[in-house]
């Protein structure tokens, strides 16, 4: 489906399941950083809105209505995500707005929210930082999502796991660290990470000398099976 059809129903549905001040929030909220946010970052990366709200509502800790720009909710997490202006949220904001801010985002992060903030700038003129570090923190959750379709199914879920540690690391990894994650042997780690070199997910990092190798990276076929 292309974006704009996608992103219309995305709009429509739930426009048609709010009411009230939720749904004015939303026709009022959604506004240009937002879609350009979904356009430029979101659907190049994810390719769907599945388990994305937008204008999400949220209670703080003296029951106020707290709006989070959207929110991915899925079985494995909550991760607020906020399109921050300068002009809006930095050069306006007085010493009670900045400590209700740090509150709000500590409130949040005890309640077992994620929460992740891009600037406007980046959204509209470094798109693909903002593109990197989106997959950055949704890979442990791409991952699942990927692990769950039909041409996935190679994979077994050890080597799904060291893909996805060695994109938290870095897109680097050692065998010591798939053995201290996993409560492997390093030799057991070695001949994982030496199956998903076969299988052209990873590939080694020569050392100084050239020859002994350390590290290993991951390659595009294993970043492409991170964005689904």
């Amino acid at each position: 489906m292309p974006y704009e059809e996608a992103h219309c129903a995305f709009m429509k549905l739930h426009l048609n399941s709010r009411s009230g001040e939720r749904k004015g929030r939303l026709a009022r909220g959604h506004k240009y950083a937002e879609q350009k946010f979904l356009e430029q970052v979101w659907w190049p990366v994810v390719g769907n809105f599945d388990h994305l709200h937008p204008e999400y509502e949220v209670s703080d800790w003296n029951r106020k209505s707290i709006y989070l720009d959207f929110a991915y909710i899925t079985p494995l997490c909550r991760i607020a995500i906020e399109c921050d202006g300068y002009q809006s949220h930095v050069k306006d904001m007085d010493r009670e707005k900045f400590s209700y801010s740090l509150n709000r985002d500590t409130f949040l992060t005890g309640m077992e929210w994620r929460v992740v903030h891009f600037s406007f700038d980046d959204i509209d003129q470094r798109p693909e930082l903002c593109r990197m570090l989106l997959k950055l923190v949704l890979a442990p959750h791409l991952m699942h999502q990927a692990a769950n379709r039909n041409e996935k199914k190679d994979l077994h879920h050890i080597e799904r796991e060291i893909i996805a540690l060695t994109w938290r690391l870095g897109a680097k990894i050692k065998p010591k660290d798939v053995s201290v994650f996993l409560s492997i042997s390093y030799r057991t780690s070695k001949k994982w990470i030496e199956v998903l070199c076969k299988k052209g997910m990873l590939s080694p990092i020569p050392g100084k000398t050239g020859t002994r190798v350390g590290r290993y990276q991951l390659s595009s076929n294993a970043i492409e099976y991170l964005a689904g």
